[in-house]
């Protein structure tokens, strides 16, 4: 589960429009907004080199913050957007969302394998394939975990491993209403093409029977 709320610290925008976003991003700071709950929009700066070093940790989407505003009570926000440069990739605006503790929300959750050492379709020589590195879950936002464990300690070389094999936290659920394939041990490259290769052969040998002469006739020395 995720442990203590970050603090994200920002500061009011007094200005709006496009004018007073360029001066902003001049000044070392990133605009964005909060909105969200029962109260009016909220416009702030952020520092950016503090805002990068998070984006780049990963996982900022994910996590739960208590944002800090200067004259204004402390807030719980997620982010909902970043919008980037398109050319350089840097961030340009950020949207954060006003939560209630009891507030259900949907986010993308990174899922972590256990068991690789115990699987015996890897030590077979299967390959681990991660078809979900991420799940999509409905959470609360006081219990925002910070990832999902798939165990894999039993699979073997063709078996999968579904989100019904996954122990979610309390009060968490998928987005889709329905079984599927998180993670899955397939036979190495080589020996499906080997497999592939000898199903191919076994087609070709059809036993072949000896044609007699047709009917009402004998046959020619």
């Amino acid at each position: 589960m995720a442990g203590q709320i970050p603090d994200l610290e920002a500061q009011v925008r007094t200005g709006t429009g496009k004018g007073a976003a360029r001066q902003a991003r001049r000044d070392g700071l990133v605009p964005g907004i909060v909105f969200g709950g029962d109260k009016e929009p909220l416009p702030i700066t952020l520092n950016f080199n503090k805002l990068l070093t998070m984006l780049r940790a990963g996982r900022f989407k994910a996590t739960l913050f208590n944002l800090k505003v200067e004259g204004h009570d402390d807030v719980r926000v997620i982010c909902r957007d970043v919008q980037r440069h398109v050319v350089k990739d840097l961030p340009t605006h950020v949207d954060f969302m006003r939560l209630k503790r009891t507030t259900q929300i949907n986010l993308f959750i990174n899922v972590e394998v256990s068991g690789e050492e115990e699987c015996p379709g890897l030590k077979k020589g299967g390959v681990l394939t991660l078809v979900r590195p991420e799940v999509e879950l409905v959470v609360t936002a006081a219990d925002i975990p910070e990832s999902i464990t798939v165990d894999i300690s039993g699979l073997q070389i063709g078996d999968s491993a579904t989100i019904a094999n996954v122990k979610l936290p309390e009060g968490a659920k998928p987005v889709i209403d329905r079984d599927f394939v998180i993670a899955q041990v397939s036979a190495p490259s080589g020996l499906a093409s080997q497999d592939d290769e000898d199903e191919d052969v076994a087609a070709d040998e059809v036993p072949t029977t000896e044609m007699g002469p047709p009917d009402g006739e004998e046959a020619k020395d």
